[in-house]
């Protein structure tokens, strides 16, 4: 039975089209057609989720199949979700506006680890069971994917199995698997069972845990011998036949990214030693620009956006890159479609190509520098100097733009109160590269942003075992630099270190972190990465009545022999190649690009991309 939305409902809220659907490009089919719903969820707001490629990519390749309808599942906003609680409306998916706890799966992507909050209460507002051993045979199978999966047993009690990896194979595998297995009068369990044997799931029931008297694991061991020791991550060979819709919806509001999205690669090759992403999506696969020029006239024509971004973590490091933004130009300049370059290096910065991309319409350039000093950008193995730095604003400046935005991180591993002092410098040295640009070349009204984050120790990094700064440290680290920083040309901006503390409780936590993430549920607590919503003495006192203690996963440093959490979890990058990278960065030692000289991470496993294969 569908959910009936009433116009004075819609009008009581904020931005109804969030919760209408029918957007240009959505996909209508009849429920009775097909074998398998399967609900999208995306834990946060719809501006937010419909920004997401990975749902744009999923959600069309799952209704290419004729035997499944998916459909898009956010967040309600507080205001909406009040609503519908009180007039007992359950969440429902886009499309049909049917209640989703009648679809066949529930499956979240796991972005950031401040929205697993929001996953409970999707949960809760379904009328789903919140953990996995209370669902029963009639219930939904729910199910996650994302890089916060990498680590998941902060979620191991509510999430019935993972999707570890790429998603475009292996959805379909779960998908098949399950048409077969319905209908059958087979269990629950047997069907998590038969996905098992897919390479990629984790099923977490399936799977003890034990601890030492330190808090610290143990053991981890399957509870049948035919459950996989290590669950190894799937991805995708060979990025020109992988899919890719050439169609994509069309909001009617505003969305974050409100763009034609191309993804150009997927990998990266820098190896920035505090950047998960870096390792889990190795090893570097690219599109040829053949394939992307034809996506971006076929997206182009079916949605009428006006700009064309290219995504991936290093987009200047992209092989044919000069190829696809002429052949872009060429063909969408007339049709007045802009061009963003986001994820740019310092260090392969042009003018000729920040020119290209903004001919249509000019705006500020972001870099990305993370450390203050050299030394502390060895450390990191950021790869890139002040000279790098300096030379890409000065090439800006004689261009004519006039906004430059910094990020920085504060709280790396070594850092001294120089290194925090170093990112002042820089900041004075852009003014100054400003100040020596002839003034009939600069744009007028220089605008320096300054913006610090505070380090996250994620899985799957060389900083896995590091411990992070205290909140009073990280205070007094961003109260020293707004000192030091007092020209009017710089802005400085800082990230709330109160939530940055529970990002690693969260990045790097065990099975016992659940219990906390439903207790702070239970008290309150979502919409956690949104200021005006997070609650942070109320988050303290969920750790506090359920024996957690947070700074236990956040401010302690491991040693390498500790069994980890994650450690069942095979990304192709060998433990030993971590601690060895760990071990460089607290020499100083750069390790070069994987271009130019392979460092044996492990990932030649996959025989694909840089690493072999196509």
């Amino acid at each position: 039975m569908s959910v009936k939305l009433s116009d004075a409902l819609l009008k009581s809220v904020e931005k109804p089209s969030r919760y209408t659907g029918n957007e240009w490009n959505s996909v209508i089919k009849d429920p009775k057609s097909v074998d398998i719903r399967f609900a999208f969820c995306f834990p946060d707001s719809y501006e937010v989720g419909m920004s997401h490629l990975g749902m744009k990519i999923l959600y069309h390749l799952l209704n290419e199949r004729n035997d499944c309808y998916c459909e898009r599942v956010f967040a309600p906003w507080t205001d909406m979700e009040e609503k519908m609680r009180q007039n007992s409306i359950p969440l429902y998916g886009l499309e049909s506006k049917d209640p989703i706890r009648d679809f066949d799966f529930v499956g979240f992507t796991l972005q950031y680890e401040m929205s697993f909050t929001n996953i409970i209460n999707m949960l809760d507002l379904a009328g789903i069971p919140l953990t996995s051993d209370k669902r029963s045979d009639s219930d939904s199978f729910v199910c996650a994917g994302g890089p916060c999966a990498y680590n998941p047993e902060p979620l191991a009690d509510i999430i019935d199995f993972f999707m570890m990896g790429e998603g475009e194979e292996i959805i379909n595998e779960v998908m098949d698997a399950y048409a077969k297995w319905k209908g059958t009068g087979r269990s629950r369990q047997e069907f998590l069972e038969d996905i098992a044997k897919i390479e990629g799931i984790y099923v977490p029931a399936f799977y003890d845990v034990s601890y030492n008297e330190d808090g610290t694991i143990s053991s981890f061991e399957p509870k049948k011998p035919d459950y996989p020791v290590k669950i190894k991550k799937r991805i995708i060979k060979d990025m020109d036949k992988a899919y890719f819709p050439e169609k994509i919806i069309v909001p009617y509001t505003d969305i974050v990214h409100d763009r034609i999205m191309l993804e150009v690669f997927r990998g990266c090759t820098r190896g920035c030693r505090f950047c998960q992403a870096g390792f889990i999506y190795r090893p570097v696969r690219e599109k040829s620009h053949k394939r992307l020029l034809e996506l971006a006239n076929k997206l182009e024509e079916s949605s009428g956006y006006e700009e064309i971004s290219l995504t991936s973590l290093s987009t200047s490091d992209y092989t044919e890159l000069h190829e696809l933004t002429t052949g872009l130009l060429d063909e969408m300049e007339e049709k007045k479609v802009n061009l963003s370059l986001p994820s740019l290096r310092i260090d392969s910065f042009s003018l000729d190509l920040m020119e290209k991309a903004q001919k249509v319409r000019k705006s500020g350039l972001t870099f990305a520098p993370e450390a203050g000093t050299q030394r502390l950008r060895d450390v990191i193995n950021k790869g890139v100097t002040e000279e790098d730095l300096i030379n890409a604003v000065s090439l800006a400046f004689n261009g004519g733009w006039n906004g430059v935005k910094l990020y920085f991180m504060l709280g790396l591993p070594t850092e001294t109160m120089e290194d925090v002092e170093g990112i002042a410098d820089l900041a004075y040295k852009v003014v100054n590269a400003y100040k020596n640009v002839p003034r009939e070349k600069k744009g007028k009204g220089l605008n320096v942003t300054v913006s610090t984050s505070s380090f996250v120790p994620k899985a799957f990094t060389p900083f896995q075992w590091e411990p992070q700064d205290s909140r009073e440290i990280l205070n007094e680290k961003q109260m020293f630099l707004k000192s030091k920083i007092r020209s009017k040309q710089v802005t400085y901006n800082y990230h709330e270190n109160r939530l940055s503390l529970l990002e690693a409780v969260f990045a790097r936590g065990d099975r016992k972190t659940c219990k906390v993430l439903l207790k702070a549920w239970e008290m309150g607590c979502k919409f956690d990465s949104w200021g005006e919503h997070f609650k942070f003495d109320v988050w303290m006192k969920a750790f506090e009545e359920c024996g957690v203690a947070p700074y236990f996963y956040a401010t302690r440093k491991r040693e390498y022999e500790e069994l980890l959490p994650w450690d069942h979890i095979d990304i192709g990058v060998s433990k030993k190649y971590l601690i060895n990278e760990s071990k460089k960065a607290l020499e100083g030692k750069i390790t070069p690009n994987c271009r130019v000289n392979c460092g044996g991470c492990g990932a030649t496993i996959f025989d694909s991309g840089i690493c072999g294969g196509n």
